[in-house]
């Protein structure tokens, strides 16, 4: 579990709720028709920019940006070098034996000791990587969509709310109360955009990226292990998706 975002949601989520209360009422910040508004059109506009399966499937890609942990690079440098003196000593198919807990790898440990061709290993882990990409980028424009349409329809309400309002000027002492019910449903855009929509949507990037890389590094070693690269060559190949600070570590860990 990401502990980050969920101490970010739940901390900005009680900054607005503490404002609110302390600042008088809570209640004259609820509004049932401005709330419909705001969310029943964001969805609305998502599933004309996208098909509805697609709009569904997102909500359990935002999990990734709440319970998704990857395995760190170096971690996963480590196991792809055992691998490697694994084969080297046992031979392609001792890799059967051995079962790592991201599926990719195990796919990727399948293929060889099945004896698959070096170029056809390639071409399906690429293959994988990239329908990975695609499905996290889906995910990722959806919520990026919505953070847009959001503050939108928060105006829209607004708008809607003031013609209501100035439709009734005949009694001054509802001007108040009914701009204040017109100024929520902007709040209601903004909130619902900054502090969920976009910050998922610039998390699902940054995981993302972090899966991409950890699948290079996956890809890169099966091929290295498919044409017989030593332990030592594989290990300074890898390093080069560690920063400067982190290329010591596999070092540590193999003394």
């Amino acid at each position: 579990m990401d502990i980050a975002t969920i101490i970010g949601l739940l901390g900005g989520t009680g900054l607005v709720v503490s404002a609110i209360i302390i600042g008088g009422s809570a209640l004259i910040f609820i509004n049932i028709p401005g709330l419909l508004i705001v969310l029943g059109g964001t969805f609305a506009t998502n599933f004309i920019k996208f098909s509805m399966k697609d709009v569904l499937s997102s909500m359990k890609v935002a999990m990734k940006a709440f319970l998704v942990k990857l395995q760190p690079a170096d971690e996963v440098i480590e196991e792809m070098i055992k691998f490697t003196r694994i084969a080297k000593k046992e031979g392609l198919i001792a890799l059967e034996k051995e079962a790592p807990a991201d599926e990719f790898s195990a796919k990727a440990l399948r293929y060889l000791s099945d004896g698959y061709d070096e170029g056809l290993i390639e071409d399906m882990l690429n293959k994988d990587i990239l329908l990975t990409v695609q499905r996290h980028d889906l995910g990722r424009r959806i919520f990026k969509g919505m953070g847009g349409t959001a503050p939108a329809f928060g105006m829209i309400g607004t708008l809607i709310g003031l013609v209501q309002m100035l439709a009734n000027m005949s009694d001054p002492s509802s001007i108040g109360p009914s701009m204040a019910v017109a100024l929520l449903t902007t709040l209601y855009g903004a909130v619902i955009a900054n502090l969920v929509c976009m910050p998922i949507a610039d998390k699902l990037q940054m995981r993302s990226e972090e899966e991409l890389n950890q699948k290079k590094i996956i890809l890169d070693a099966t091929v290295a292990i498919s044409r017989g690269i030593s332990p030592m060559v594989l290990e300074e190949a890898l390093k080069v998706y560690l920063s400067p600070k982190d290329r010591d570590k596999v070092g540590e860990k193999k003394e």
